[in-house]
């Protein structure tokens, strides 16, 4: 089933525009990982923007906590998550691509105006790869350590991962997933083994197909 939750925030200062220009950064978190949804945020930056923002897998987790706060607060924002069943059914490029647009669409619907650019992290964006992706869009290698509004996006896409895959260990707690987020380590690949894959797992993931636990 597929899942989108919306989640704008917005405070008074929060205009995002640069000379007229309202910029929206998107990322993505939970590409890899066996188990649990891929996440991605759109963020559309407040004026003063949050200081300290960076890629968040170079910040420390108290660090991005700490920044997600001010962003969530008054920075414009909204989130897209594909569960394990679309990704399965569609592959996990198709079902980031997919993210990214529910997000996307889902802020510029809160916004109710149209952006004059959408930066995208990475190397490939979802325009003319998702049917409902309808702006402009830019992809930037590593524009999560380069571009303020993806650096945004990519703390709000983790922060939200990670606290639903805590909530998933509470059920499953084998896997070890609130420390490793749902990755290959070994202790999850030995759970895997002992235990079997539970209904959060990306089935269509050589590391679980592998293993003939399906």
């Amino acid at each position: 089933m597929l899942v989108s939750t919306p989640h704008p925030g917005f405070g008074s200062e929060c205009a995002g525009q640069n000379d007229g220009r309202l910029v929206i950064g998107v990322d993505e978190a939970g590409r890899g990982p066996l188990a649990g949804p891929v996440v991605a945020a759109a963020c559309v930056l407040c004026k003063p923007r949050p200081a300290g923002l960076a890629d968040s897998k170079v910040l420390s987790p108290a660090k991005r906590a700490a920044l997600a706060e001010p962003i969530r607060a008054r920075c414009g924002w909204a989130l897209g998550v594909v569960e394990v069943e679309e990704i399965d059914r569609l592959n996990i490029f198709g079902a980031t691509m997919l993210a990214m647009t529910l997000a996307v669409a889902r802020l510029v619907e809160a916004l109710g105006c149209e952006p004059t650019e959408v930066l995208v992290d990475g190397n490939l964006t979802p325009a003319g790869r998702t049917a409902d992706w309808s702006w402009p869009a830019r992809a930037i290698v590593k524009g999560d350590a380069k571009e303020p509004c993806i650096s945004a996006a990519s703390i709000l896409a983790k922060e939200h991962r990670d606290a639903a895959m805590r909530d998933l260990a509470a059920c499953h707690p084998h896997y070890g997933w609130e420390r490793n987020a749902g990755y290959g380590t070994a202790q999850h690949l030995e759970a895997l083994r002992t235990h079997g894959p539970t209904p959060h797992h990306r089935r269509s993931f050589a590391p679980v197909a592998q293993l003939s636990l399906l």
